[in-house]
């Protein structure tokens, strides 16, 4: 197909192009292939159905024209596109240039993609001119993927030469090595120039075995993993297992194909498993802990002699028990459990500590270790068993958690707030004392301190990993000497005294620290409390004192200092006595005394000497002085000048008796006065009262000068008032309520009300009958309330009509008192309440 011949024609002769171009339309197609016709530019004028069928389509003949190739698209064999311009035929009607069996793929519309053998011969006329050129193309896709197929076939088999993970050679029939791959060659360490073209005996340890092999090669026989050794490069003995068969031509040996297997490492390791079973055998004997195998079932199928001293059995008594047999009762069942689940693969191992039972009948503790032995599909074998004996061990362990337990009782019980951590300063344990002291309850794992909030002495923020239990844990030392403040979530604070110590274990490595936080607000109030008491001391007016129990003075404040003229240097160490007046030194010893004996001497007036010898009046307060213990060591004295003090008083006394002089001065005047207006024989009743009443307010007076106008004891004005119209008043009179002082202006209204009911008693009511009583209770809470009731008397009838008396008692006492006044005649007897204001 790659000439076209010509064709006679009659007359002047044709050239080849106008042959084919005035051929038949069967011309073409008798081509037994692919043919197309292009002019001199490149137009398409002619193909065969040949053409169609590999373009996957029919080009145009007509306008528009088709240019250098029918094809939908072209690529070169790369896979780059091919442009029209460019392919061969293109080429072949441009410069004459002829194409023999180049490839290229045309690509249908339908997208299908063809491999094309393409020759083109351009077409000249006599004259040598292009006319055209002609194409003869054929479908080389499937001799394509024959050959692509039989590459990648030759290049699987080179690699699997080459690249085979074992060795491979070929030898010849007289044993020469013809050809050796990668692995072949690093197993021995050969490159393959000193490998290849050597004959295979020189490789081989023993002759004889290389001997064999090759006699039974060279007769047909094959070798399936034939044991044998080979010696590297660098002097070393390979064990490998040869795999081999022959090849034949025309029934002579041509050469052997031998698959060398690397088994050194197998040959090694099993040569290692004896040893190592040997040994293990030699252990598992000599061992000093139990050793045991078990079936499934528990069944013990192999045990050592420390296992049989152990248990306290023979071996051959073992044998024929199960593990539980020995197994005190009441841990078989977690045994068992944990057992079956090794069994059945669902844990690979297990550790338990149980209690067994000897031959003898005695109980020790083992630590049993359990693992399991399977097959290659999983399935499980037996049970390797390891016990240790750990009795001994678990009694230590019992007295040590008793001693734990005994000292977390004694930390718990400890007042102050104790904590430990582990080394890394995380909280392990916490006292009561130590959640109350920091006012919440901190969380196991907490680190450095189980309080809220620190802070410096100063009021600085103090960060938890700058405590000083971080310092002692850091540093690895205790910490002394240091203060802080702990804050609680609440926001009150507790100042504190750390003592963090670090703890270690029997080699002295740092396992944790223990730290107990004393809390010093008492000491710190004490402090403050002191020092105010101090300034107070320094600074008071009065003379503060303190003297020893044998009345030496210890201290001497300023105020000392200005009342009795000495410095503090003169008196300290000095007797008390050089202040005590030579007509008083016998007050002393009993002042001592009574100190020793803790008495509290409050406000004793007395006179004291001056450094100068004069004599001053003081107020004198004494109070024992004790130690920690609580025993007497001192005295202390707080002196006042009372001198301005006595002279008021004596000048307000002075007042008082000339005031009460002039009362009463006044009141006989008033007497005389009413004497001399009731002198008729028929006024001398009202005369009588009338006296009688100023008697009363008389006494009221009295009462109250006494307690210089300041008030009057409500019982003693009763008792006053009452006592001179009634007689045996201890047996007929009741008198019931607290203590209580009334004001001057209360006392007098009272003092005339009592006067009037017990007049009245005493005419009328309860004190005319030697039965009758008088009961007085009052009680004090918002106002006075008083109740007078007379029981006992005569009958008691309401009067018609309203006297002095009961008008003094309902209309002027309740002005005077501010508060309420009820007078009632009950049939059994008067009864009289007063509600009054406090103030």
């Amino acid at each position: 197909m790659a000439n076209v011949e010509e064709f006679p024609l009659p007359g002047r002769p044709l050239s080849e192009y106008d042959a084919l171009v005035t051929a038949a339309p069967g011309v073409l197609e008798a081509i037994p292939g692919a043919v197309y016709l292009c002019d001199h530019e490149g137009w398409i004028v002619r193909y065969n159905t040949a053409a169609v069928e590999l373009w996957g389509r029919r080009p145009s003949l007509t306008e528009p024209r088709e240019q250098f190739c029918g094809s939908y698209r072209l690529f070169r064999v790369d896979g780059s596109f091919l442009p029209l311009a460019e392919c061969p035929m293109a080429e072949a009607v441009r410069s004459g240039v002829s194409t023999h069996n180049a490839e290229v793929v045309i690509e249908r519309p339908d997208g299908s993609r063809v491999m094309a053998l393409v020759n083109i011969r351009p077409l000249r006329d006599p004259r040598g001119h292009i006319q055209g050129a002609i194409n003869c193309f054929q479908d080389i896709s499937k001799q394509k993927e024959a050959e692509e197929v039989a590459r990648r076939k030759s290049e699987d088999l080179e690699d699997f030469f080459e690249n085979s993970a074992i060795g491979l050679h070929i030898v010849d029939g007289a044993g020469i090595i013809l050809r050796a791959n990668k692995a072949e060659l690093d197993l021995l360490g050969y490159p393959a120039e000193e490998y290849v073209g050597r004959h295979i005996a020189e490789f081989h340890v023993d002759a004889p075995v290389i001997g064999d092999i090759l006699q039974r090669l060279s007769c047909g026989e094959k070798l399936y993993r034939y044991p044998a050794r080979l010696r590297a490069k660098n002097g070393s003995i390979k064990h490998v297992v040869i795999t081999s068969n022959s090849r034949f031509e025309g029934g002579r040996f041509v050469n052997t194909r031998c698959f060398t297997t690397d088994v050194t490492d197998v040959i090694e390791a099993e040569n290692a498993r004896r040893e190592s079973e040997q040994r293990l055998a030699a252990t598992y004997q000599a061992a000093t802990i139990g050793i045991a195998e078990a079936d499934a079932e528990g069944r013990l199928v192999r045990v050592n002699d420390a296992f049989c001293t152990m248990l306290g059995r023979s071996r051959d008594e073992l044998l024929k028990m199960t593990f539980f047999d020995y197994t005190h009762e009441e841990d078989r069942e977690n045994e068992a459990y944990q057992y079956g689940r090794q069994v059945r693969g669902e844990i690979e191992s297990y550790t338990a500590r149980k209690r067994v039972v000897r031959s003898d009948g005695t109980t020790v503790y083992l630590d049993v270790y359990s693992s399991s032995v399977r097959d290659c599909s999983g399935a499980f074998r037996y049970g390797v068993r390891v016990l240790l004996d750990v009795t001994e061990t678990k009694r230590m362990d019992d007295r040590l958690r008793e001693s734990e337990r005994h000292m977390r009782d004694l930390l718990e019980a400890l007042p102050a707030a104790v904590y430990t951590t582990d080394a890394d300063g995380r909280i392990t344990f916490f006292n009561k004392a130590a959640v109350e002291m920091a006012g919440r309850t901190p969380a196991l794992g907490d680190k450095w301190c189980v309080t809220w909030r620190l802070y410096r002495p100063d009021g600085t923020y103090l960060p938890h990993d700058q405590c000083p239990m971080a310092v002692t844990l850091k540093e690895d030392r205790p910490v002394r000497g240091e203060e802080a403040i702990a804050e609680r979530p609440d926001g009150t604070r507790i100042p504190f005294i750390p003592y963090p110590t670090p703890l270690h274990d029997a080699n002295g490595n740092l396992i944790g620290a223990i730290n107990m936080l004393v809390d010093i607000s008492d000491r710190k109030n004490a402090e403050a409390y002191s020092e105010r008491l101090a300034a107070i001391v320094k600074y008071s007016d009065d003379a503060i004192i303190s003297k020893d129990t044998q009345g030496i003075i210890q201290t001497w404040n300023v105020g000392a200092e200005r009342l009795f003229g000495y410095m503090a240097e003169e008196v300290i160490g000095r007797p008390i006595n050089i202040l005590i007046p030579p007509d008083r030194q016998n007050e002393e010893p009993g002042i001592l005394d009574r100190i020793r004996r803790g008495e509290h001497i409050d406000h004793y007036e007395t006179v004291r000497m001056r450094k100068d010898g004069s004599l001053v009046d003081i107020s004198l307060t004494v109070s024992p002085l004790k130690d920690g213990r609580g025993r007497v060591v001192g005295a202390s004295k707080i002196a006042r000048d009372v001198t301005e003090k006595r002279l008021s008083e004596e000048r307000r006394q002075l007042l008082f008796n000339e005031l009460n002089h002039r009362v009463k001065n006044t009141l006989a005047t008033v007497q005389s006065l009413a004497a001399q207006t009731f002198r008729g024989e028929g006024e001398a009743a009202a005369l009588r009262r009338f006296e009688s009443r100023i008697i009363a307010l008389a006494r009221a007076h009295d009462l109250l000068t006494r307690e210089s106008w300041e008030g009057a004891d409500l019982h003693a004005l009763l008792r006053d008032t009452i006592a001179p119209m009634c007689a045996e008043p201890q047996q007929r009179l009741e008198l019931s309520g607290p203590p209580f002082r009334l004001r001057p202006k209360l006392a007098l209204a009272l003092s005339m009300a009592f006067h009037e009911l017990c007049t009245n008693a005493a005419k009328y009511g309860a004190l005319t009958t030697s039965e009758g009583k008088i009961n007085i209770n009052w009680h004090i809470g918002d106002h006075l309330r008083i109740r007078w009731q007379e029981t006992g008397g005569p009958r008691v009838e309401p009067p018609t009509s309203r006297g002095f008396g009961s008008r003094l008692l309902e209309r002027a006492l309740t002005r005077e008192v501010g508060g309420k006044v009820n007078l009632s005649f009950a049939p059994t007897g008067v009864i009289f309440e007063v509600e009054a204001s406090l103030t």
